[in-house]
């Protein structure tokens, strides 16, 4: 059983930063990829930043130029790097891995951008 522990959400005023952090553990297989979704009240969740097994990364448009995805695999964590932060970044943050046999998602954590 895989566990996805997400951590490093909180309140920020628009211009702050916030890091976010997704511990794993349990069998992930180190083909899996990793991403980092949100979703905020009323909408659909979204995909914001992913990174494969060959460190290719790849950003929502809304997100460019202010987010970084970066991962320690001998931490099984995989991080956000969220700067410049806006209202429209307010969501509950969650972490993924998946691969072509697995899917699992944390918990969530909630990030708050106020203006």
């Amino acid at each position: 059983q895989v566990q996805l522990a997400e951590s490093g959400g909180g309140l920020v005023q628009a211009g702050g930063s916030l890091r976010l952090s997704c511990a794993a553990s349990g069998r992930i297989f180190s083909g899996n990829n990793m991403g980092w979704y949100r979703q905020a009240p009323g909408k659909q969740r979204e995909l914001v930043a992913s990174i494969t097994s060959r460190d290719t990364t790849n950003y929502a448009e809304s997100v460019k130029g202010r987010f970084t995805i970066s991962r320690d695999i001998a931490k099984m964590t995989v991080y956000l790097q969220m700067n410049n932060l806006k209202p429209e970044d307010t969501a509950v943050y969650y972490c993924r891995t998946f691969g072509p046999a697995s899917n699992y998602w944390g918990q969530g954590t909630q990030v708050t951008v106020s203006s």
